[in-house]
């Protein structure tokens, strides 16, 4: 069994297609239909992705997207969903692409193939939406999207909302209904300092200029203003180094604290303990978010990044 043309459309209206690679919420380089260094096929078509820099054609992401579909994500789902109606098998697969192949072995899949499909809709649609211990609201609305899917063969998404990964450009008139996905974004930017406007679900011209001052400090994005899926997983990528600070730095500071108690050790070398673990674990964190530190610093010098 294939994935349908609706079923492949799907896919791609939550997963996007950037041809510029970049980073994920989660940091993990990314280009394309969701083409990462995880999938065989990408890695023996790509080599390794590197953000900002590992760019493909449209064709090239049709070749690798079928490719990829055949080999690695229809197999599990037509082994798992025996007897699938299409828009089962479409949506099993959505979720197998997002999630991997072992996602056929999880709940979901189990009350499915006891015949329980209601209840695998809902158990879908209120789970799996996690990324590293965060939910994330893509994820949430993609979950909600596929069991409907799954459900009642809709290919469209919740109500009139566009799919995630659907760029948003600009619009001369409102939405008669704010979009969650600019709404999101235009959260994320004014916390970041750059002024969108009216946080209204609207993207507007003040929404764009935002959107692409952004992307103008950012080493990984295409400067288009074009609120597509690559700027939105920086944002949310941008939005969490704060908090990720915090919290490793602060659990350091107690862990380490702590340990040299347990210990016996001075006061004095509970202090320098301390500062030795906090600045390794903050380190870290700025390594990991390199790209984001490197943001905030052309940001700082007004300087533009051409992709």
């Amino acid at each position: 069994m294939d994935t349908s043309v609706q079923g492949r459309a799907f896919i791609r209206a939550h997963e996007g297609n950037p041809l510029t690679a970049y980073r994920d919420p989660v940091g993990i380089p990314t280009i394309g239909t969701g083409f990462t260094n995880g999938s065989r096929v990408v890695t023996e078509m790509l080599g390794k992705i590197v953000p900002g820099k590992t760019k493909i054609t449209a064709r090239q992401s049709d070749i690798i997207f079928a490719a990829m579909l055949q080999d690695e994500y229809e197999p599990p789902v037509e082994k798992g969903m025996p007897g699938a109606k299409q828009h089962e098998f479409d949506a099993g697969v959505s979720v197998v692409f997002n999630l991997g192949p072992r996602a056929m072995g999880w709940r979901w899949a189990d009350l499915w193939r006891g015949g329980l499909k209601k209840s695998a809709a809902t158990h879908l649609s209120n789970n799996y939406n996690t990324a590293k211990g965060r939910k994330l609201p893509g994820l949430v609305r993609r979950r909600k999207e596929e069991a409907i899917l799954l459900r009642d063969g809709i290919y469209t998404g919740v109500g009139w909302v566009a799919p995630e990964g659907k760029p948003r450009t600009t619009t001369d008139e409102p939405p008669k209904q704010p979009d969650p996905v600019v709404k999101e974004a235009q959260e994320m930017l004014t916390e970041r300092g750059f002024n969108p406007g009216a946080i209204d679900g609207w993207f507007g011209k003040k929404t764009k200029a935002a959107v692409l001052a952004y992307q103008k400090a950012h080493p990984h994005l295409v400067n288009d203003g074009i609120l597509g899926p690559a700027t939105l997983a920086q944002l949310r990528r941008d939005a969490q180094v704060a908090k990720e600070a915090i919290k490793k730095g602060g659990g350091a500071l107690a862990g380490s604290g702590a340990l040299t108690v347990l210990s016996g050790l001075s006061w004095q070398w509970v202090a320098i303990g301390t500062g030795v673990v906090t600045a390794a674990v903050l380190a870290y964190v700025a390594w990991r978010y390199r790209d984001v530190i490197a943001r905030r610093w052309n940001t700082m010098r007004g300087k533009t990044v051409e992709v």
